[in-house]
């Protein structure tokens, strides 16, 4: 009697979906955004890549690359390139160490400041310290000829180096800074209980746990550094090396196959380097004994440490004060470092004609990509870690490779892939987006291109902030019918806010300031900040290109600012409405 009565009253409201027909649903949302996900992996970094490396595969591009470590001039550039990564991994690990250092065991006064100097570069142009050096230590220098007398030449791997270094030292210490933050006190504690002095326990313990954060640091400075474009157009000089030779190989002298080939030659390090840093944090992830800090490192007072360390950091800082301010003073003066009469001339430029149309192109296409950027690198950490199993680690890996391919060789794939029609089996898919008048399609390319770039960094940070969720909240959202885009959208989202706004801000910042893959794909009708103020700079105009990276840097800072508000602002919204 009790089941009939059971059986009559269960139409009157819905019925429980089956647990197997929740699961299929759920699965097939999975499947959606695995293929959607996968399409759009394939058209910013895959068919890129293989178009590049299909011309570099062509008679012409074998015949270019077997030059490469034939002729002596070749060989130099290659040698030349490999220096520059070297010294520029060195040193800017060593000044991200020791800024990082600092920071985490030094007891001082300033440590905000101190935090805010070494992330001033991130929101800069990258060829912003090269002009500036210029201005400052070139020939006519108004430090070196203006200030000491000297004709000194900054041109070459000296202001290659110098420039490198001061542009890319934030990764190093953003990377160790974390480490040295996750460190378990306790070991020091202990080394000292032994009898051991600061700088035992220092070459002892704390060294050799940050090593697998060392290297890695010097892995990404040294692509950095062999990968960079921009600084070696400005800078370089007689001082040739691959980047500056595709790129005249593609835009001088209008042979794809050979700028194809110097960009291969630039890859292979390239990625290798990445393979061995994520192999690499893999095996050596785990750096303390607890796995968790158990208390706060007492901070070093000593001179003999804090002297020496400090007065590095000393330099350094007042070197990256100067040559900012230089920056931002430099826009205001009628020649920089030459008549230095107060003007707006460069302002009014900059903000009226072709630099009010650069500006308005560049912000509304970062605005563009940024979001697109952090919400797909938010899903693809989501499927990685919670979805995906035998095919985790090769999304993984290919969202992370516009991370991993230098920015040049990205643009040079992009010009060779987008340039004509689009066609799969003889159907057309795509008209052309690259090297055409068409301001629309040139703007596609370039919003591809800076979604390519920004993903690797809020893929990074979503993968972080999910592995530190437990699955059973979102499992629970599951169990009561929801499929896998509604458990993400409604439940994941809102719990990874803060990966979600590093990887909005960091997009938008990266997408405003590059300039290596994208120098191919300007168009007439598409101003980009970066290329304009590259053409300023190449025109001796320094005045103009300071005013240039003032406004941009203003932007930059501006609307992450606005960003953080409003993504703050809509989850906090989101969340109430849940309640």
């Amino acid at each position: 009697m009790t089941t009939t009565v059971e059986r009559a009253a269960l139409p009157v409201s819905a019925p429980a979906p089956a647990p197997t027909a929740r699961r299929r649903r759920s699965d097939a949302s999975v499947v959606i955004l695995v293929v959607i996900v996968s399409i759009v992996l394939l058209l910013i970094v895959g068919y890129p890549l293989i178009t590049l490396l299909g011309t570099a595969g062509s008679t012409e591009g074998l015949a270019v690359l077997g030059q490469v470590f034939t002729k002596p001039a070749n060989l130099r550039i290659v040698g030349n390139t490999v220096l520059l990564g070297l010294c520029v991994g060195t040193i800017g690990t060593l000044v991200g160490f020791v800024f990082a250092y600092a920071q985490v065991r030094l007891r001082f006064r300033g440590k905000r400041l101190l935090n805010l100097l070494a992330m001033i570069p991130i929101v800069a142009p990258p060829f912003a310290v090269a002009t500036a050096v210029i201005t400052l230590f070139g020939r006519n220098g108004a430090i070196t000829t203006g200030i000491f007398g000297w004709q000194a030449d900054i041109y070459g791997l000296p202001g290659l180096v110098i420039v490198l270094t001061l542009s890319f030292y934030p990764v190093a210490y953003m990377n160790i800074k974390g480490m040295l933050e996750s460190l378990d006190p306790s070991l020091d504690e202990a080394a000292a209980g032994l009898g051991a002095g600061k700088l035992r326990v220092f070459f002892t313990v704390t060294l050799p746990m940050l090593i697998p954060g060392l290297a890695g640091s010097f892995l990404l400075l040294f692509v950095e550094g062999i990968a960079d474009l921009a600084n070696p157009l400005v800078i370089g000089g007689d001082y040739t090396v691959l980047s500056s030779r595709a790129y005249l190989a593609v835009t001088g002298e209008y042979n794809t196959a050979a700028g194809a080939a110097y960009s291969f030659v630039i890859l292979l390090p390239a990625v290798l380097v990445f393979l061995v840093q994520r192999y690499w944090v893999s095996r050596k992830n785990v750096v303390t004994v607890t796995g968790k800090p158990t208390g706060s490192s007492e901070l070093i007072t000593a001179p003999s440490i804090r002297i020496p360390i400090l007065t590095l950091v000393g330099i350094v800082s007042a070197l990256v004060v100067v040559v900012y301010a230089t920056v931002l003073i430099g826009g205001f003066v009628k020649v920089p470092g030459v008549n230095n009469a107060f003007t707006l001339d460069h302002f009014r430029f900059v903000l009226a004609g072709l630099g009010s149309k650069a500006m308005v192109d560049t912000t509304t296409l970062a605005l563009i990509a940024a979001p697109i950027a952090g919400i797909l690198g938010m899903v693809i950490a989501w499927l990685v870690v919670r979805k995906l199993k035998r095919t985790a680690g090769l999304m993984d890996f290919v969202g992370m490779l516009g991370l991993a391919v230098p920015g040049t060789v990205l643009g040079i794939g992009y010009a060779l892939a987008y340039m004509t029609p689009t066609t799969l089996f003889g159907i057309p898919l795509l008209p052309p987006l690259a090297g055409g008048a068409a301001a629309f399609a040139g703007s596609i390319a370039i919003v591809l291109v800076y979604i390519a770039r920004s993903l690797p960094s809020g893929q990074r940070a979503g993968v972080s902030a999910l592995q530190q969720i437990h699955p059973a909240i979102e499992e629970a959202s599951t169990s009561l019918g929801a499929n896998g885009a509604t458990t993400f959208g409604k439940v994941t989202l809102p719990l990874i806010q803060a990966a979600l706004v590093t990887g909005v801000t960091f997009a938008f910042a990266r997408s405003m300031t590059t300039l290596s893959p994208i120098i191919f794909l300007t168009t007439p009708g598409t101003k980009i900040m970066t290329s304009q103020i590259l053409a300023e700079v190449d025109s001796g105009r320094f005045g103009n290109a300071f005013a240039y990276c003032t406004v941009l840097i203003a932007i930059v800072l501006v609307v992450i600012l606005l960003i953080n508000i409003l993504i703050r602002k809509v989850v906090f919204r989101g969340r109430t409405h849940q309640r």
